[in-house]
C-alpha cells in the first residue's frame, strides 16, 4: 500500500498548524488532524513573543491577527522590588509582542492551514501510531462521530504538545529533564488596563505577571514552587491573592478589577528529546518543553515548525536526506538551550547569586541595557549572549561610568 499523504501532522495548534500549511504551501499532500475543533481554548501564557510576531508576517497571518483588535505590548518590565527593569521587547522590523487567546490566534493557524491546501479533520483521535520494521508509516483514528480511518504517510509529524501521543508511540530519547519546577495559576480579568505593558514581579519564592489580551482582558498568572503544591492548591484563589499582595501597587490596581473566569493552572514537566527517527518527527512542545515563567513556547513552535517543515520539504523533493535533514533541525533547534537553562533557573523563584543581582541593578535606569534585558527574557537575543563576558563588562562598566 502506498502513501496517501507526504505528511500526516498529529496536532493543529501553534507547532502543527504552522507545520502543516508550510508543507502544503510547498506543494506536498499533508493531512492535520486534531482532538479538538476550532476555535477553542487551551491552557496557556498566550504570549506571541516579536520573533513569533516576526513569524507571522512572513507568513501573511500578521494582518489577520492584527484585525482581531489584539492589545499590541511594546514594554517589558520586571519589578524586583527594590527596582524595576523595563525596556522594548523587540527588533526595529518586529517591536511588539501581542498575547491573543488561543481561540482566535489557533483559528487562525488552522485555517491558514486549510486555505494551504492541507487536509484538516477536527474532531479526530489517533488511537494507535502504524508503526512497520521499525518504522513509522501511518495512524488510525477516529472522528467524533465514530467514523474509524487508517491513513499512510512518508513523515508522521508528532505537534500534539507536552504529553504527546506520537512521543509516548516512538519513545524518543530525552537528554535534558526536570520535573515541574513552578506550580502556575492563572485567570482572566477585566478593569486592569495594561498600556501595552506585560508585567513580571519578582518577589522570595512568588512571582507574578500580568499579559493584556483580547477583548479588554489581562491574564494575570501567580506562580510558587512545586514544593508548595500540595499546601497550597486547596485555597488557590486565596495564595493568589496573597502572591498579589507582594506587590502593593499592582494589589491596589488588581482590587479595582474583575475577575472573570476561573483560575486554571497546570505545572510543566521540562525536557529536551531528540525530535526525529524513522518516519517520525517531533514539532514544538513534544520535542522540546520547558516551564512557562518566559513565556517561550509559542515562539519556540512557530521556529520549529519553519525550521521542521524546510528540512521535510527538502526531504521530499529529493535534495536532503532524512538524517542529515532533520539532524540539522536539531542543531538548530538546541542552540536555544540556554533559554531552557535560563527557564529552569528562572521557574526555582530563588533570588539571583549575588553576580546576578550586580549585574542586575546596573541594567536598571540605563535604557540600552534594559532594553537589551527585555530582549533576552523575550527571546529576541540569548541568555549566553546578554550574560557574555563582554557584555556584562559593557554592562557593569557603563553603570560605574554613570555612578
Amino acid at each position: 500500500m502506498g502513501h496517501e499523504y507526504d505528511a500526516i501532522v498529529v496536532g493543529a495548534r501553534c507547532a502543527g498548524a504552522p507545520t502543516a500549511m508550510l508543507l502544503a504551501r510547498k506543494g506536498h499532500r499533508v493531512l492535520l488532524v486534531d482532538r479538538a475543533t476550532f476555535p477553542s481554548d487551551t491552557v496557556s501564557t498566550l504570549v506571541v513573543q516579536p520573533l513569533g510576531v516576526a513569524a507571522l508576517a512572513r507568513w501573511g497571518l500578521l494582518d489577520r491577527l492584527v484585525a482581531t483588535a489584539c492589545p499590541p505590548i511594546h514594554t517589558y518590565a520586571y519589578d524586583f522590588g527594590p527596582f524595576t527593569i523595563e525596556g522594548s521587547p523587540g527588533t526595529p522590523d518586529s517591536p511588539v509582542a501581542y498575547a491573543p487567546r488561543r481561540t482566535v490566534l489557533d483559528k487562525i493557524l488552522v485555517d491558514g492551514a486549510r486555505q494551504a491546501g492541507a487536509e484538516v479533520r477536527e474532531g479526530f483521535a489517533v488511537d494507535r501510531i502504524v508503526q512497520e520494521d521499525g518504522r513509522v508509516v501511518g495512524i488510525e483514528g477516529h472522528a467524533t462521530a465514530g467514523e474509524r480511518v487508517a491513513a499512510r504517510a512518508r513523515v508522521v509529524a508528532g505537534a500534539d504538545g507536552r504529553g504527546s501521543f506520537v512521543a509516548a508511540s516512538v519513545h524518543p530519547e530525552t537528554y535534558r529533564e526536570a520535573a515541574p519546577i513552578l506550580a502556575p495559576y492563572y485567570s482572566y480579568w477585566s478593569g486592569l488596563p495594561m498600556e501595552g505593558r506585560f508585567e513580571t514581579y519578582i518577589r522570595p519564592n512568588r512571582g507574578f505577571a500580568a499579559i493584556p489580551t483580547h477583548d479588554g482582558l489581562t491574564l494575570v498568572v501567580v506562580g510558587w514552587p512545586m514544593s508548595e503544591f500540595e499546601a497550597n492548591k486547596n485555597d488557590v484563589e486565596g495564595n493568589y491573592l496573597k502572591t498579589i499582595g507582594t506587590a502593593p501597587a499592582f494589589a491596589e490596581r488588581l482590587s479595582g478589577a474583575k475577575r472573570e473566569t476561573r483560575f486554571a493552572g497546570l505545572p510543566v514537566p521540562n525536557f529536551v528529546r531528540k525530535p526525529f527517527g524513522p518516519g517520525w518527527v517531533l514539532v514544538g512542545d513534544a520535542g522540546y518543553d520547558k516551564d512557562p515563567i518566559t513565556a517561550q513556547g509559542i515562539v519556540d513552535a512557530f521556529l520549529d515548525a519553519e525550521r521542521v517543515a524546510g528540512a521535510l520539504d527538502r526531504v521530499f523533493r529529493g535534495a536532503a536526506s532524512f538524517q542529515d535533514a532533520m539532524a540539522a533541525t536539531q542543531v538548530a533547534r538546541d542552540a536555544a538551550l540556554p533559554m531552557y537553562e535560563y527557564t529552569c533557573g528562572l521557574a526555582t523563584l530563588q533570588p539571583p547569586p549575588p553576580d546576578m543581582q550586580a549585574i542586575f541593578g546596573a541594567v536598571a535606569g540605563h535604557r540600552p541595557s534594559m532594553d537589551r534585558f527585555a530582549q533576552m527574557n523575550a527571546g529576541t537575543i540569548s541568555p549566553s549572549e546578554f550574560f557574555s563576558p563582554e557584555s556584562v563588562a559593557a554592562i557593569l562598566g557603563g553603570a560605574a561610568g554613570r555612578a
